[in-house]
Parts: C-alpha cells; sequence; structure tokens
C-alpha cells in the first residue's frame, strides 16, 4: 500500500512565523513580523526606526534589505552593499517596491544585533528528530556576515565559526553555557511545536540573533537545512552526528511512505 507522503518542507515564513506564535516557549523570541504594505511599513518604521524586509519564500538571504527612518523625513535602505538614501517617503517606498519586484514580501522588526569584529552575526541551531523519536539540538555554528553586508549566510559570503570562539569574545565561561542552553531548549521547543503541525518534518535550522541585552531572537527557521555547513568546522563530531540523524530520517520517510 502506498500512503500519502507528509510534508515535509515548509517554504513560507509567514505561515511558519504565524504557527510558531502558537508556542508560548517560541513567541516572546519572534520580532514583530507583519506583510509587506505601504501603511505596514510605515507604522513598524515609526515603532522600531530599522526594520528588515524579506522574501516570503527565499533561501540563502537573497533579496533582503535594511530599512531605517533616520530623523526628520530622511529614509534609506540597504540591499546587499548598495545602500540608497530620501528625503521624502514616497520617493522612497517606490524605490523599495521596484526592488521587491512584486513578489510577496514580509517586514520583520530589525534587531540590532551583537557583532563580532564590527559584522552583525547570528547562531544556526540545528535540531533533528533522533532515530529513537526524540527532538534533539545536533549542532551550533556561528555565522559571521561579510564586512558591509547586513546577511549571515555562508552561501552569501558568511563566515562560518566555532560558536564557543564567537561567544567568548563577549561573555564568561559561565555566561556562553547559559547561552548556549537556551538555545538549546528553545530550537527543541520550536520543533516540536512545528513537528505537530506538521509531522513530516523532521529537522529544522534556526538562526537566532541576539541582542544587546543577549535576548534570543528567532531571525529565520528553515525546515530544510543545509547539513554540509558542519564540515566546515575542524571538529567534525557534529557533522557527524547531523549526518547519522539525517540518512535515519531518510530511511525512516522512505519506510513509511511505500509499504
Amino acid at each position: 500500500m502506498v500512503l500519502k507522503k507528509r510534508r515535509k518542507y515548509v517554504l513560507s515564513k509567514w505561515i511558519k512565523t504565524k504557527v510558531l506564535l502558537g508556542n508560548g516557549d517560541a513567541r516572546s523570541h519572534i520580532p514583530d513580523t507583519r506583510k509587506f504594505s505601504k501603511s505596514t511599513l510605515t507604522t513598524m518604521l515609526k515603532l522600531y526606526g530599522m526594520v528588515y524586509v524579506k522574501p516570503e519564500i527565499g533561501t540563502h538571504g537573497k533579496g533582503v534589505i535594511r530599512v531605517e527612518k533616520r530623523g526628520g523625513a530622511e529614509y534609506a535602505y540597504q540591499l546587499g552593499t548598495r545602500e540608497k538614501g530620501f528625503r521624502d517617503y514616497e520617493t522612497f517606498y517606490q524605490s523599495l517596491v521596484r526592488e521587491t519586484k512584486k513578489k510577496s514580501y514580509l517586514i520583520q522588526k530589525g534587531i540590532h544585533l551583537v557583532k563580532y569584529k564590527k559584522r552583525r552575526f547570528d547562531i544556526r541551531v540545528m535540531v533533528q528528530l533522533s532515530p529513537k523519536g526524540v527532538w534533539e539540538t545536533t549542532a551550533l555554528i556561528g555565522r559571521v556576515a561579510p564586512p558591509k553586508r547586513i546577511v549571515t549566510n555562508y552561501h552569501s559570503g558568511g563566515k562560518l565559526m566555532d560558536v564557543k570562539s564567537l561567544l567568548s569574545a563577549h561573555l564568561s565561561e559561565s555566561k556562553m553555557k547559559n547561552v548556549m542552553h537556551k538555545l538549546d531548549k528553545l530550537g527543541v521547543a520550536t520543533a516540536r511545536h512545528l513537528h505537530k503541525k506538521y509531522p513530516g518534518i523532521r529537522q529544522i535550522g534556526l538562526d537566532i540573533g541576539f541582542d544587546h541585552s543577549w535576548i534570543p531572537w528567532i531571525i529565520e527557521v528553515n525546515t530544510n537545512p543545509d547539513p554540509y555547513i558542519f564540515n566546515k568546522l575542524s571538529d567534525k563530531s557534529m557533522y557527524r552526528k547531523v549526518m547519522r540523524y539525517k540518512r535515519a530520517a531518510f530511511k525512516h520517510v522512505r519506510g513509511t511512505v511505500t509499504q
């Protein structure tokens, strides 16, 4: 008998955000996120001063735009290394719309991320369903944005780093352990909640950034995370575990789809 294949991937950032807002553990770590529109952009810039405009469906940080209100009636945005400034809202908005190419975009509250050597960074948290059916945080890796860029993604030029090396530039050993424990707990809670809605999901990658109070913010959740970035670390133990769990998940799915 051939069973209906369960959904393994969720592409829409908007859908994932709405699902996760239903989880108490994750909700307080999700930046205010809304559908892109002229009125919503006006409101969010008044509230936060800086926001990120990002494609609802997209990968590798492509198309992400950093948008700011700079006092008075001045506005600016950055896409890649290119920055543009404007003295009136209408011209600014129309220019921004042209960048979106009329695709579906979201607006997310801007988090002023802690930096490493003056470069923004976040942490990819890999969470997988173990061969025994238990959600586990299997790997962590730091991602540092290239100079003068806003995205940290490796495929967009970001630098991959060992998390302890990255955090030790800011935190003591005990505080670093506490932060990593929070990442572990938040990752597992997020995965469990998504799995309830989409039982076919067997791994997720959370991109988590920190503000200057060291509050973790879920910038994005990927349901088809790249496992091979962990092979870039000198310590291969995390990579081996990630791949072992990934192979087990593949065997499980293959076995349940056709039987």
